[in-house]
Parts: structure tokens; C-alpha cells; sequence
């Protein structure tokens, strides 16, 4: 005759369900982070007013003067106003044949906030990684 043993109750909480929706989230909020952040990423410095050690590759200097005009220190006329759509080629191209290319964005004093934020909108368009923010040492005198 065959006797049959009963079964202890298991005192485990299986886990497995539990790291499987728990990857799921991580999934989802990894998606949807980059589609509710807005503005412009700028990777400010972690010293206050430290110059910028001197690279091998001259900088792209992108400016915007007090009337809202682009320039770029590239190309053959430098002073010449550069349009947004021209801006964003000549960076997009530059950063093609050399992509570690620090880019710096140096607007008027005078000029409006918004411009400046408008400037790096283009860069960021452009491919821009992150720009630094050019200005003039203070006179201590």
C-alpha cells in the first residue's frame, strides 16, 4: 500500500515576479526621463571663474551680439552675420571632422537672455554635446 506524505507548507517568497516587474519599471522610466526633461543641457564648471586649459583644437566660438545677429569663428568672413540654418551646417559639418571640438558660446552683456538660450537651441540641433559659456576676467582694481 502506498502512503502518501503531506507536504510542508514553503515558508519562501518567491522573488523571480517581483524582480520581473521591477525591470519593467526601470525600463519605462529610462524611456520616458529623456521626454519630460526640457531646456538646454549645459555642463557648467566646477570651479568658479578657472580658465579653460588651452587644447590642441581651437575652440568653435559661436556669438550673438546685442541686435540678436549670429557669428562664427569659422569660415573664411568671421564678421560677417551668419542665418540659424548656416550656424547649424558649418557647426554640424565642423564636428564631423573633428567631434572632440570644444564648442563656447559668448554673448553681449547687453544681450537678452532668451538669445543666448536660442544660440545653444541651434548648437544642441548642430550636435553639440555640451558648450562652455565665454566671459571677461573681472578687474580687481
Amino acid at each position: 500500500m502506498y502512503v502518501r506524505k503531506r507536504r510542508r507548507p514553503v515558508s519562501e517568497i518567491n522573488v523571480v515576479p517581483y524582480i520581473d516587474v521591477m525591470l519593467v519599471l526601470l525600463i519605462i522610466f529610462m524611456v520616458t526621463a529623456p521626454l519630460i526633461s526640457q531646456g538646454v543641457k549645459v555642463d557648467l564648471p566646477k570651479a568658479s571663474a578657472q580658465p579653460i586649459e588651452q587644447q590642441d583644437i581651437p575652440p568653435i566660438i559661436a556669438s550673438v551680439d546685442v541686435k540678436g545677429d549670429y557669428y562664427l569663428n569659422l569660415g573664411d568672413n568671421q564678421e560677417q552675420a551668419v542665418d540659424a540654418g548656416d550656424m547649424t551646417a558649418l557647426v554640424q559639418a565642423q564636428l564631423e571632422k573633428a567631434p572632440e571640438t570644444p564648442v563656447v558660446v559668448k554673448g553681449d552683456g547687453a544681450v537678452a537672455y532668451s538669445e543666448v538660450i536660442q544660440l545653444m537651441v541651434l548648437l544642441q540641433k548642430a550636435g553639440v554635446p555640451s558648450v562652455g559659456l565665454m566671459t571677461d576676467p573681472v578687474d580687481n582694481k
